[in-house]
């Protein structure tokens, strides 16, 4: 079992001490003495990096914040990624030998791995090397839907391999996951060689097991480190080019090259963008990773980000809306910045920032005509593109439909049936017996007391949708009241229903249609459903549209889906944000990836002076 020094939130200890307690107490990998590293890295390339909210752990089948993705991204490795700087984004192999042979009915998936791989070493292999099979994968796939742990992951692979489900089911009532039974959607040619059987075709298998959550996880580790729940959110052992060698909760992560990472040369093609070709004469031939260490800092504010970033503390760095008139015009850098040698790297991600009202909650949720007249009342009422101007600085582009630019099954086309109508909004909810009581406010249609409460993140931009949303219930005369917690608390309330109402992102896990629209789903309630939103019409058509391909046919389903939470409201699409990346002069050949949450495996960095 591990530490309990690593739950301290303390950093009076020295880093040499946590850098040690690290490796000894809670068993985080050590280059043994005297061993020839492999890994490229230079340990003197150190990078200095932000995160914006507390991470909550580093189980690949756990961890679900955005942040936490970017620590195991970095130490477990999915089959198959993304090319560095291809756009749209191209899948291509990672671990596995080539793209996987998909048979024509799209059911079937044959898969190579390569030989030779190597996961970190750790205790948990009591000293021997430990070469990376297909048993891990499917071992590490079982485990996403294990009822012990509850994995927010499920989704990925629920209702698709074929006894997969049937295993889940059994283990549900046994309270036993039987990881040795062989089931027929899994079959082990040899040690590198799986074929997948699936219940149904499904043409995005590629990507999803492109996703974290499908890393490679070594069954000993598990058994070595898990808490009561099977967790191993803080003892991640991988086969990545990082391992972890210092964690201070809240507050302060330590990335260090893994010495027996394989390593690869840097051989991405450029295009026609010349930014893209300056990238490729800098980086092309290189061993990589280049960079030795990686120090992340958890800064809250705004301004503490900002002005470390000014101060050379920071070497890349999210320019967050709130922040952007600090450092860009018009959307370019601003002169003073060009001329100290800054660089930005700038897409709209492909997300959506969608607003939800909790469809189990007893104020809000429900089918009954005047709850949906309430939610489609308060959709209508708020104006997506004053926040978008006031919260981030004309930051965001305003969304239309369910599926962002950038992704597969995005419609520039598309008219939302929800727009910007407060007068509207009143009628309705005149209509159906909300009545305005004498002081000012809004009764629920049998009198009593309403009052909504809407959730942000306990930070500077919480407190600006906060007061935004304020308005937007004021136009209406409902009494809203503010409740600001801290990110890992809003993620774990809003999984149990818990949460009436919140603006919540979601960033592509991959870059296809299919992982927007699941997030309405109904069997996805206490996954990715934050809205805990189940209407059947929706999800019978979610469950056509997975078996098949992106094109027309699946277009004309997504639009009907996209009418049906318009109708009844469970959610309001909102924004895509502009993803403003700032680096220091010092960072060579950095660009932001669409889908990849981190990229310092594909870039370099000078040695500080």
């Amino acid at each position: 079992m591990r530490s309990s020094w690593l739950h301290r939130t303390s950093t009076q200890l020295s880093v040499s001490l946590v850098c040690l307690c690290a490796a000894l107490l809670s068993g985080l990998p050590m280059q043994s003495a005297g061993a020839a590293p492999i890994s490229p890295a230079d340990p003197d390339k150190v990078l200095r990096a932000v995160i914006v909210a507390p991470e909550t752990g580093f189980d690949p089948a756990i961890t679900r914040d955005l942040y936490s993705t970017f620590i195991t991204q970095s130490i477990f490795e999915p089959l198959f990624t993304y090319d560095y700087l291809a756009r749209p984004a191209k899948l291509v192999p990672l671990t596995a030998e080539a793209l996987p042979d998909v048979s024509v009915d799209g059911k079937t998936y044959t898969i190579h791995l390569k030989k030779g791989i190597y996961f970190a070493v750790d205790p948990a292999f009591k000293g021997k090397k430990r070469e990376l099979t297909m048993a891990d994968y499917v071992y590490s796939f079982k485990r996403l839907l294990d009822p012990a742990l509850s994995s927010p992951q499920a989704w990925l692979l629920e209702g698709k391999v074929v006894g997969l489900d049937d295993l889940a089911a059994k283990a549900r009532r046994s309270k036993h996951f039987d990881y040795d039974a062989d089931i027929p959607g899994f079959e082990l040619i040899d040690r590198y060689t799986l074929r997948i059987h699936l219940n149904q075709p499904d043409f995005d298998l590629g990507m999803i097991l492109a996703h974290q959550p499908t890393g490679a996880v070594a069954r000993e580790v598990v058994e070595k480190y898990h808490d009561p729940q099977g967790q191993i959110m803080a003892n991640p052992v991988g086969t990545g080019p990082y391992i972890l060698t210092e964690w201070v909760r809240g507050s302060r992560i330590v990335l260090t090259a893994n010495p027996d990472y394989r390593g690869y040369i840097w051989d991405f093609k450029a295009g026609r963008d010349p930014g893209d070709q300056r990238i490729v004469a800098q980086m092309k031939g290189k061993h990589m990773p280049q960079i030795g260490r990686i120090e992340i800092s958890v800064m809250v504010e705004d301004q503490s980000r900002w002005l470390a970033f000014q101060n050379d503390e920071i070497d890349l760095f999210q320019l967050e809306g709130p922040l952007a008139p600090q450092a860009l015009v018009n959307g370019k850098l601003k002169p003073e910045l060009v001329k100290k040698g800054i660089q930005l790297s700038r897409i709209v991600d492909p997300e959506v920032s969608y607003f939800y009202w909790n469809m189990r909650d007893p104020i809000l949720g429900g089918m009954r005509k005047e709850k949906i007249a309430l939610r489609r009342a308060i959709a209508m009422a708020h104006n997506v593109r004053e926040e978008i101007k006031v919260v981030w600085n004309d930051e965001a582009v305003a969304l239309e439909y369910p599926i962002p630019p950038g992704v597969v099954g995005y419609d520039p086309t598309y008219k939302s049936s929800i727009q910007f109508e407060p007068e509207v909004a009143n009628a309705l909810l005149d209509t159906f017996g909300y009545k305005i009581g004498k002081d000012g406010w809004r009764t629920l249609p049998d009198g009593k007391y309403l009052q909504i409460r809407y959730t942000a993140r306990a930070d500077s931009n919480g407190q600006q949708q906060l007061e935004m949303w304020k308005k937007t219930y004021d136009l209406i005369h409902i009494h809203m009241v503010g409740d600001r917690k801290p990110f890992p608390d809003i993620l774990k309330a809003e999984k149990q229903c818990q949460l009436q109402t919140r603006t919540a992102p979601w960033i592509a896990d991959y870059p296809d249609g299919d992982n927007f629209m699941q997030l309405y789903y109904g069997p996805n309630i206490f996954q990715n459903n934050n809205g805990c939103n189940q209407i059947p019409e929706y999800d019978k058509l979610y469950a056509a549209s997975q078996k098949m391909p992106a094109g027309p046919e699946r277009d004309l389903l997504y639009h009907k889906m996209a009418r049906i939470l318009e109708v009844y409201a469970p959610i309001r699409v909102g924004y895509a944000r502009y993803r403003n990346m700032l680096a220091q002069p010092r960072v060579i050949g950095y660009k932001k990836h669409p889908i990849l949450p981190v990229e310092w495996m594909y870039f370099d960095i000078e040695k500080r002076q």
